[in-house]
């Protein structure tokens, strides 16, 4: 029995187009004795119908149609049915009707009459030939899946060598950054101690200097000046004392009132520049592991810089939710914005904008809130102000 390759119980189907009655019934007949499954239609609407329904691997097509002529019935055939080969029946042997048909995608032209022999022969060869094309666009499909594959894989690796790429480079970054800041702890604790020793002298001959006037203009510049050493002497206890404090982490930090606590701060400098504070909490948030100590110095150095870009009735937002298990702030001014050229490096050490700013408030909070897995970057910048977003996760 002839068979599909690869399936050992379905019979060829042939769809046979003939206007001619003992042509249908003759062929059927041998197409059966010979393992086919033959189908037989006298009109090509009928078996264009056929076609579309039992999707034969043969048809077997007249060149000469009433309802149809062959060559637009063999065009609708290739078109619609792309796996059914035709071969093409005609009792008009011309060489210029051979060419024609082949041309439109007949796959064999036959002549009649035919013997028996020679049209299963002829068949036999259509099926190894459709066989083996068949296999080939199957394997082009695969060789188009594969480079799809392929090309997919590329795009994946290209994307992964820059995320790990812009990871080395952040890592860089914050390698460079935690040498400044060592430095930065060398050297403040060297200068303390050398700027100490001038400024005890200073104090002790203004004091004296107090001793011998009476002058009340003198008296006043002296004051102010032992006013200004103290407030000096301070700001070196204070750098002291942050690099020698040990840190106290605990996991139940609600930074609302961690908040709270760092504009209470700065109340008569808001109070005197009739600044509005808009406190946006959403929700209470979930507690963060943290020292409170050090995250109220993040909100401070923000505040402070907040402050310093706003004029007299400025407006102060701070917002406060919580999405994805991670607790967000966004703290945003009335200010005139950071220069589009100073963005890239707010955050890097002793870099600043401000004639007597140290640059080092913005990178100090941006590396405590990265030691508690947390961010802060700046969300937007324009005239109208700039907002920063930090996020911490939230305790589970």
């Amino acid at each position: 029995m002839l068979t599909e390759s690869g399936s050992q119980n379905k019979k060829v189907s042939v769809v046979i187009i003939d206007d001619d009655r003992n042509i249908l019934e003759l062929t059927s007949l041998i197409l059966s004795r010979h393992g086919f499954q033959p189908y037989i239609t006298s009109r090509v609407h009928d078996g264009l119908e056929l076609i579309s329904s039992i999707s034969p691997e043969l048809v077997l097509l007249d060149y000469m149609m009433p309802d149809m002529d062959g060559l637009s019935a063999l065009q609708q055939i290739k078109s619609r049915f792309s796996d059914t080969y035709v071969v093409m029946l005609t009792g008009k042997g011309s060489e210029e009707v051979a060419v024609e048909s082949i041309k439109n995608g007949a796959s064999e032209y036959i002549l009649k009459p035919f013997n028996n022999r020679n049209l299963i022969k002829r068949l036999e060869n259509v099926l190894k030939i459709r066989a083996i094309e068949l296999h080939n666009r199957e394997l082009q499909k695969q060789q188009e899946q594969l480079l799809y594959e392929i090309e997919h894989w590329n795009l994946e690796l290209q994307k992964r060598v820059r995320e790990k790429s812009e990871a080395l480079q952040r890592a860089q970054e914050e390698i460079a950054q935690s040498e400044k800041f060592a430095a930065m702890g060398y050297l403040s604790a060297g200068v303390a101690h050398e700027i100490r020793n001038p400024l005890n002298s200073i104090s002790l001959f203004i004091q004296l200097m107090g001793q011998t006037t009476t002058e009340p203009d003198q008296l006043e510049y002296q004051a102010k000046i032992l006013k200004e050493v103290d407030r000096i002497d301070s700001i070196i206890r204070k750098l002291l004392d942050s690099s020698r404090r040990t840190r106290v982490i605990t996991s139940n930090v609600q930074i609302n009132q961690v908040i709270d606590s760092a504009i209470e701060a700065f109340s008569p400098q808001i109070e005197i520049r009739k600044i509005h504070v808009d406190r946006l909490y959403r929700c209470i948030p979930s507690p963060i592991t943290a020292d409170p100590t050090e995250l109220e110095q993040v909100f401070t150095n923000l505040f402070l810089n907040a402050l310093d870009a706003m004029s007299i009735g400025g407006r102060l937002a701070i917002e406060v939710f919580e999405k994805d298990g991670r607790v967000i702030v966004r703290v945003g001014d009335s200010g005139t914005g950071i220069a589009m050229d100073a963005l890239p490096s707010i955050f890097e050490p002793f870099f600043s904008t401000k004639n007597r700013g140290t640059g080092m408030g913005l990178p100090v909070a941006q590396r405590i809130a990265r030691m508690y897995e947390g961010s802060m970057e700046v969300e937007c910048s324009s005239s109208a102000g700039t907002i920063f977003r930090l996020e911490f996760p939230a305790c589970s």
